[in-house]
């Protein structure tokens, strides 16, 4: 049933698409804390690990306790944004950062910065979830894209900055973590200036309070327009079971495949431990941070280069070229480690393996889990695999030390270049491209696909 409204038409707002942009890179900055909390442990980890005298297990935990609390905070971010609203949840998000960032800093010892990582991890769960739905929800259709992809620019600025500040402060590791409270400060600031979302509004009946919001920044006509489009959207599947139904199948294949292999890649191993790791190719330590800053750097730009190319070129595409390109530079970059304990062409073998990682599965993996689930399963689908996503990053972190001792970092290397072959192969076989498709042309493709795997087209979600 349309709405029926008192108010008189109203133009839209001169400073519209302004306010919008602040509101974006507002919530955007929970990114940038994600990224900078993601990257602090590797220049931290050189002078902790010295100063608590902490062998391979604790290091693992140090690294791996922040993905650990990110799953757990992911499997509960749909209830906890659906109930207090997004804007409340990523403040309380914020609150979150700025108590661990205290923690870390006051540290007496090696137990309360372990709390302290994994009270990040819970906020970086949640941020990694509520920023794009909140910037999703705020935004206008014709602006969505550019909007929401800036949120995957923050969190790769986020970690250069962190690995800028190791440069600047080498052996203070108390330092690096102190500096967070800064972004979660302005974070928090930010977003007490924006407004909830109108899509969390209107499905708690604030009707009026919706319509609010999007005149900031549509006119009445197209305020009108977003909101009758929401009240159409088709209800979620209600209860645990139904939901776990329409997810089954294929699409829920291929999301928990790529979430598990976009981290055996070892991305985020080698940001953790990108210092420590740099350290054993003869660096110093004040040299390996530097080192660390470039391929950051690279990242950063990687992740620029790849916006356009998605859309340009198609997922599939980039998705093998990726794979291809990680699978031999991983294998180099091993080799180099094996054979003589690194060099120059390991650093190159680093910035060569960044490169393939963001141009690919590091932003199409979150692009891909959003359009293969059908509509009325998306959240469900997206959460699950956000999940094993993060689970996958902490068993990874937690094993890289030891695997590193036991078997020599240059044959775990390898061991993740094998994991890119694979993962080569998977994607040719199974996984459809779905530029500019409908849900419906994606289906038939996914049908086409496994139609002589154990799975029936019938089985497609």
């Amino acid at each position: 049933m349309r709405a029926r409204w008192n108010a008189r038409p109203v133009a839209r707002p001169p400073d519209g698409r302004a306010r919008l942009k602040r509101w974006g890179l507002a919530a955007s900055l929970g990114g940038f804390v994600f990224g900078y909390q993601l990257g602090v442990i590797g220049g931290a980890l050189l002078s902790v690990r010295r100063d608590f005298g902490m062998g391979a297990l604790q290091q693992g935990l140090l690294v791996s306790l922040l993905p650990l609390g990110a799953m757990a905070a992911s499997v509960i971010n749909g209830r906890l944004a659906d109930a207090l609203g997004r804007r409340r949840t990523l403040l309380l998000d914020a609150v979150v950062f700025l108590i661990a960032a205290v923690l870390a800093a006051l540290a007496p010892g090696p137990a309360v910065l372990l709390l302290s990582r994994g009270l990040a991890g819970l906020a970086v769960g949640s941020v990694s979830a509520t920023v794009p739905l909140y910037l999703s929800e705020i935004a206008p259709p014709a602006l969505r894209g550019r909007l929401v992809a800036t949120n995957q620019v923050m969190i790769t600025l986020g970690i250069l900055a962190a690995y800028l500040v190791a440069l600047a402060f080498p052996s203070s590791w108390r330092t690096l973590f102190a500096v967070g409270l800064i972004p979660a400060g302005a974070f928090l600031l930010a977003v007490l200036r924006c407004p909830e979302t109108p899509a969390w509004l209107l499905s708690h009946g604030n009707e009026e309070a919706a319509r609010r919001v999007l005149l900031e920044v549509v006119d009445d006509a197209e305020a009108r327009r977003l909101l009758d489009a929401q009240r159409a959207a088709p209800p979620a599947a209600v209860g645990a079971r139904a939901r776990l139904r329409s997810i089954a199948g294929p699409p829920l294949m291929i999301g928990l495949t790529l979430a598990v292999l976009q981290q055996l890649s070892g991305i985020n191993a080698v940001f953790s431990y990108a210092p420590s790791i740099l350290e054993k190719t003869g660096l110093s330590a004040s040299s390996s941070i530097l080192a660390a800053v470039l391929v950051a750097a690279v990242n950063v730009a990687a992740t620029l280069v790849a916006l356009p190319l998605v859309d340009r070129w198609g997922r599939r595409p980039l998705l093998l070229v990726s794979l291809a390109g990680m699978a031999g530079a991983l294998a180099m970059f091993g080799g180099t480690l094996a054979a003589d304990g690194g060099s120059g062409l390991s650093l190159v073998c680093l910035v060569a393996f960044i490169l393939s990682f963001e141009l690919g599965i590091g932003p199409i993996f979150w692009l891909l889990i959003a359009e293969i689930f059908r509509p009325d399963a998306k959240a469900v689908g997206v959460g699950a695999c956000t999940a094993v996503n993060w689970l996958a990053n902490f068993a990874v972190g937690l094993s890289f030390p030891s695997l590193a001792a036991w078997l020599g970092q240059g044959e775990t290397f390898w061991i993740f270049a094998t994991a890119c072959a694979l993962g080569f192969a998977f994607v040719h076989r199974f996984v459809p491209e779905t530029k500019e498709r409908m849900f419906s042309e994606i289906e038939a493709e996914l049908r086409a696909r496994f139609v002589r795997s154990r799975f029936s087209p019938s089985s497609v979600g």
